[in-house]
């Protein structure tokens, strides 16, 4: 056999023997599993269906080992392909942490995703653009009012930026069930993109009226709390997982929780948040493989009663 190709052969060898995080960007793209992805209805543009939140997780203040750790999260993130990123003024510093970290990734592949959250109508546009340069981004993808705080003042705002340009994509946002009387109006009525709301395995009312209007309205739908911030994970930490997991390649609970959601047809994307790099990994593992026929979505509710 030629040297050459000894060498080569060798060399391959050692980068299918590094982790995938270890490997050199241009390889780690070739490695890594494909993302499911869904198409924004508005527009066609494909996202994958799991996303990453910032409420809590990234609300670190000036703590250089904390602000890193969601860095690492965040790299994490990219490297398996993700690109929604979820924030809001709300969520203390999270804001500036994405920022920070963002300015030291310099992801090319990122889609951001903001909030306007104030009483005050006419201090909306200051409070976008005081968020953007936190994000440190020239503009944001998808901006929402956040928990229909001010709407009526604030979507008209948001509807202008994005037919001048400044915006790509607007949203309405609510979560743990609230509103969702007012968010079907809105929905009915305003030529929004996106509405955000929770849902899961246990936690299901907008499968009554919000998801059915979503794809009758094309709108895309962003999940929050897809594990009740923690609660639902937890309480079904160590029950074994059924068998039907193998069967859509979960290798655990949060996997299957998070497949339950996106395999819902009016789901565009799930944000789970956190500031831990082996669960953002775990997380990004359920965009891929299987999705969970109705059949299934059925079962896993019955074993999520059951067991949580």
């Amino acid at each position: 056999m030629p040297t050459c190709s000894r060498s080569r052969r060798r060399l391959l060898a050692s980068l299918l023997a590094l982790p995938a995080a270890a490997l050199p960007v241009s390889l780690r793209a070739q490695t890594r599993p494909a993302l499911l992805t869904r198409a924004i209805p508005s527009s066609g543009e494909q996202l994958p269906v799991v996303g990453l939140g910032s409420w809590i997780t990234f609300n670190v203040g000036r703590d250089p080992s904390a602000r890193a750790e969601c860095a690492q999260v965040m790299r994490q993130f990219f490297a398996s392909g993700g690109r929604l990123i979820d924030s809001s003024p709300m969520y203390g510093s999270a804001q500036d942490v994405i920022g920070e970290a963002l300015a030291g990734l310099k992801p090319a592949q990122l889609f951001s995703a903001d909030k306007v959250w104030i009483g005050s109508g006419a201090q909306g546009p200051g409070q976008v653009e005081a968020s953007r340069r936190l994000w440190r981004i020239p503009r944001f993808d998808l901006l929402q009012v956040h928990n229909l705080l001010a709407w009526e003042a604030h979507l008209p705002m948001l509807l202008r930026m994005k037919r001048e340009g400044r915006l790509r994509y607007v949203g309405i946002t609510t979560s743990e069930g609230r509103r969702h009387g007012e968010i079907v109006k809105i929905m009915a009525s305003q030529p929004i993109d996106f509405v955000q709301v929770s849902y899961n395995a246990l936690d299901r009312e907008v499968e009554q009226r919000i998801l059915p209007l979503a794809r009758e309205r094309r709108i895309g739908v962003i999940v929050n709390r897809p594990f009740r911030q923690g609660d639902l994970t937890q309480a079904l930490a160590g029950k074994r997982l059924p068998g039907w997991a193998a069967e859509i390649g979960c290798t655990s609970w949060a996997q299957a929780l998070l497949k339950f959601i996106v395999s819902h047809p009016a789901v565009t994307c799930a944000i789970p948040a956190t500031s831990n790099v082996a669960h953002v990994r775990e997380n990004m593992l359920a965009a891929t493989g299987p999705l969970p026929d109705e059949a299934l979505r059925r079962r896993i509710v019955q074993d999520v009663e059951r067991l949580a």
